[in-house]
């Protein structure tokens, strides 16, 4: 339907949740980013098929790059046209929420509130399947085929990516009362730098480690068993090669499992430290500790909570 119109939030995320690099994901609360996309018939067959007519943003969020090659939100709403077979503009009006380098899947909420809004000014043509896709379509432009932020962003929950291509995400079941404590540095870590860090290869123990922490993370959410879920939470591939970019970070989840904390890593790449706990009172204690400790190095972070079972992409 060209010439409709509509909003969408789409919320920050917790990639890898510690112990799955590049295979869990997780939605929280807030913050998010809002996009809303109008369609149009072209004007000619050289005018661009998206583009982003305003862009404001919370304080301390970066200027996004203009309707390019490098826009997530864009390269998302093309998809979409192209996908739903449609020739029109989709002109987009993205309010970013999210820092830029936040380790809170910045790139994949606008992608995610990019797509479902276009989808939704056409008349909802495309399956939440081939919307996954298109996102996928707008990560792989910026940072390669990572679904592990864009599919929480997208879908809601907990999520298992068990293949990015073809896509292949499995919905977790979230134990009841889990919360999270989250504390965001005032810090920026881009991801195509945190991934230079990683070794190509790992050693064979390392490998079957983090395979049996993710088996035992999957496991225990099933059964609700909070305890064996905490001590799933280490992540042996990223965090070791990754902390040391983050002043004080290693002693800011020592500090959030010492104050209560089932277990605590790094929310994606990073900077963003997240705590997995009990209950909402003991994810604040976390949190708490974790700002702390980074200003004991002289780091300046928010801190911010969260249920663990929260929604995706959502019309506003």
């Amino acid at each position: 339907m060209i010439g409709g119109s509509a909003t969408v939030l789409a919320p920050a995320t917790i990639g890898n949740v510690g112990v799955g690099l590049d295979v869990l994901g997780l939605a929280i609360e807030r913050p998010g980013d809002r996009v809303t996309a109008t369609t149009r018939k072209r004007q000619s067959a050289e005018e661009p098929c998206a583009r982003l007519v305003e862009v404001t943003g919370e304080p301390g969020t970066e200027p996004l790059p203009p309707c390019s090659a490098s826009n997530t939100a864009c390269i998302a709403a093309e998809s979409v046209l192209r996908l739903a077979n449609i020739d029109a503009v989709v002109e987009l009006s993205l309010h970013k929420g999210l820092p830029v380098g936040s380790g809170l899947g910045s790139s994949a909420a606008s992608s995610a509130a990019a797509a479902q809004a276009t989808n939704l000014a056409l008349g909802s043509m495309l399956s939440q399947q081939q919307l996954l896709g298109a996102c996928l379509d707008a990560e792989k432009a910026v940072s390669g085929a990572h679904a592990d932020n864009i599919a929480p962003a997208l879908l809601g929950g907990l999520v298992l990516v068990r293949r990015a291509e073809p896509l292949d995400v499995l919905r977790i079941p979230i134990p009841d009362g889990l919360h999270l404590a989250i504390v965001c540095p005032v810090l920026q870590i881009l991801t195509r730098d945190a991934r230079a860090v990683l070794e190509p290869t790992v050693p064979l123990q390392t490998a079957i480690h983090h395979s049996a922490n993710v088996a035992a993370f999957v496991a225990a959410c099933y059964s609700g068993d909070l305890d064996a879920l905490g001590r799933c939470i280490e992540d042996p591939l990223a965090e070791p090669a990754r902390i040391h970019m983050i002043p004080g970070g290693a002693e800011a989840l020592t500090a959030m499992r010492a104050a209560g904390a089932l277990g605590a890593s790094l929310s994606g790449s990073g900077p963003t430290l997240f705590a997995l706990c009990r209950s909402r009172e003991s994810a604040g204690d976390a949190a708490v500790a974790g700002v702390d400790a980074l200003a004991g190095a002289g780091v300046e972070a928010s801190p911010f909570l969260s249920h663990a079972d929260c929604p995706g992409a959502r019309q506003l």
